[in-house]
Parts: C-alpha cells; structure tokens; sequence
C-alpha cells in the first residue's frame, strides 16, 4: 500500500477551513485501489499553516489512473475557478509519496 502526501503550505487561519473538501463525498471513492484521505493539521508551526492531505492507494498505478481521470481535472478545475477573483491563501505544495512496509494495528481482543 502507498500514502500520497500533498503537503500544503497557507496562510495563517485557512487550513482548517479547507481541509473538508478533500474529504467530500465523490467519484475519488469509486476509484480502483482508492483506501482512504486522511487531512492532517501540523502542529506548532507558526508562520503557515500546514495541512497533509493523506491519500491511501492500493499501488501506484491506481494512484496514476487518478492523476490522469476526468474525475481528478473536474476535482482540480473546481479549486481553480474558485481562486481566480480573489486572492490564493495557497503558498505552496510538495507531494511526498510514500510505501508502508511495515505497520501494526491495535489488538482487538
């Protein structure tokens, strides 16, 4: 399994209010090997704010298939169109890819 970290850079006070729209409800929940988004908050970081958008794939290849789907441009476009009369709280981005190799869950017992 692979995590797909978008680790987003904003300006003080619009991180939490963008968080809920990586996790809205849509055609990324239909996708072949799509597990999950996770959006975390970093904490005690004082000049940004910093979310990490965690999407979880089964292979990279699944994970490719949606950067190259019409559901992943529609999903892009919206974001885009939203920021062309005001300004963009975004300062930046980087995309960390990463493969569990190894993990442990809590006992249920």
């Amino acid at each position: 399994m692979y995590i797909v970290t978008n680790r987003i850079r904003t300006k003080l006070g619009f991180a939490e209010k963008m968080a809920p729209r990586f996790t809205k409800p849509g055609p990324l929940q239909q996708m072949k090997g799509f597990v999950k988004v996770e959006v975390t908050l970093r904490q005690n970081v004082t000049e940004h704010d910093e979310l990490h958008v965690n999407m979880y794939w089964e292979t990279l290849e699944d994970f490719e298939a949606w950067k190259q789907s019409d559901a992943f441009r529609e999903a892009h476009r919206g974001a885009k169109s939203q920021n062309e009369n005001t300004e963009s709280p975004m300062l930046g981005s980087e995309i960390v890819i990463s493969k569990i190799v190894s993990s442990i869950e809590r006992d249920t017992l």
